[in-house]
């Protein structure tokens, strides 16, 4: 199947300690897939966004591996709560809260994200 290219002007933003930070543009995310974003102080941040168009945004490193990766793993839901997959130790992350799913003591930060 050939998907139409989105026309939109529309920006990914995230809400960062000093306002919000424009990202890329949205048509960017494609739904279902994952991408990696450098923040102005030098972390870098998972950016998803699902078939519903809604986005969300997750720190990228893995905690488990300590690797970047977040943003290439495999997202789905649970308990119709949405999440993502680590590629290495497979461990699942929810993009809402940033709880991981498999070992309560770890959480990943999330961050406040919009299309403007």
């Amino acid at each position: 199947m050939t998907l139409a290219p989105e026309t939109t002007d529309l920006k990914v933003q995230l809400q960062l300690a000093d306002g919000w930070f424009t990202v890329c543009d949205l048509n960017r995310l494609l739904p279902g897939r994952g991408v990696a974003a450098l923040l102005p102080d030098g972390r870098q941040v998972a950016l998803f966004r699902d078939r519903k168009g809604e986005l969300y945004a997750i720190d990228n490193r893995d905690p488990f591996s300590g690797a970047a990766v977040l943003s290439r793993g495999l997202i789905g839901t649970h308990q119709g709560r949405p999440f993502v997959a680590s590629p290495l130790l497979k461990q699942r992350f929810d993009l809402v809260s940033g709880q991981c799913l498999d070992d309560e003591s770890v959480r990943v930060r999330t961050y406040e994200v919009r299309a403007a």
